[in-house]
């Protein structure tokens, strides 16, 4: 664990995505210090071009959509990590639980594994959706949650299947160490990166979900979030009338807050494969033909 974190420390990917992230996440928790202006309330003329007053421009009922996005990224981050938690604890939990003890157990979680991979994932959640109608982020969060876990579990079981053969869980199973300690103290701690790369995909997929569900209209209208942002600019022909501020808007914030999600995925995948760790050797290769040109 200490290597995954000083190697992310000095990786410069993991670093502008931790950037980026974390200026998103103070920009949400800070939004009544940065705007006095409700972001269900209308404030201006309807489609108002951006300006001194309103930065962002207004939505087509006069509502301030800087007010709306900083507002909005508390339920997309609420929904986009609730639901990569909810994810990546129930894949992990299954995986380690399936690959250590083998037997029955795993068959029965490699049938359930199997069960939800073959149903298609988005097709799933849109008929899901739309036989509750309107559903509110807690409610996506938890359905993404229950139908999602599957790829994970199956990757972290395949982990598991390795890590059990090492010789410091052979040297617990004869000291006599019970199982859930074995599973939680010894190969857990060896899963690390895996479950790292599970949360952030698992994060960007939620987020991106949960945008998507709502640009459909099968999310709650009433709450602010990017989703119900790109569905009120849709119904509203933004673009048609001229007004690019009020659905650029949002489509830049998802953009950016996939850039750094990505960028962080990528480190950590970098930090677990060494193979992917192609910098190092660029900047070597090009040192050694510098140094021919040189000679010649």
């Amino acid at each position: 664990m200490k290597a995954l974190f000083s190697g992310l420390l000095g990786n410069r990917k993991a670093m502008i995505g931790f950037i980026i992230i974390a200026l998103i996440l103070i920009v949400a928790l800070a939004a009544p210090l940065l705007t006095h202006y409700d972001p269900a309330a209308r404030v201006g003329r309807p489609h108002q071009a951006p300006s001194a007053d309103h930065w962002l421009g207004t939505t087509r009922i006069g509502q301030d959509v800087f007010a709306r996005l900083i507002y909005g990224a508390r339920t997309s981050l609420a929904v986009g990590f609730g639901a990569g938690l909810l994810i990546t604890f129930v894949g992990t939990a299954l995986g380690i639980l399936s690959g250590y003890r083998g037997g029955k157990t795993d068959e029965v979680i490699s049938f359930l594994t199997n069960m939800v991979l073959v149903v298609p994932n988005l097709p799933l959640l849109l008929v899901l959706a739309s036989f509750i109608g309107q559903a509110s982020p807690l409610v996506i969060a938890v359905i993404l949650g229950c139908t999602s876990w599957a790829w994970g579990a199956r990757v972290t079981r395949a982990e598991t299947l390795s890590v059990r053969q090492k010789d410091f869980v052979k040297s617990a199973e004869m000291m006599g160490e019970p199982g859930f300690r074995i599973m939680g103290f010894e190969i857990f701690p060896n899963l690390i990166s895996i479950v790292g790369i599970n949360f952030i995909g698992s994060v960007v997929f939620s987020v991106i979900t949960e945008a998507t569900l709502e640009f459909l209209g099968l999310g709650d209208p009433r709450v602010v979030s990017w989703g119900t942002m790109l569905y009120n600019a849709q119904k509203a022909s933004a673009l048609a009338v001229g007004a690019w501020w009020d659905i650029l808007t949002p489509c830049f914030a998802l953009a950016l807050l996939g850039i750094g999600l990505a960028l962080l995925n990528f480190a950590v995948d970098e930090i677990a494969n060494p193979r992917l760790r192609t910098g190092n050797r660029l900047g070597r290769w090009k040192m050694m033909i510098r140094a021919g040109e040189g000679r010649l």
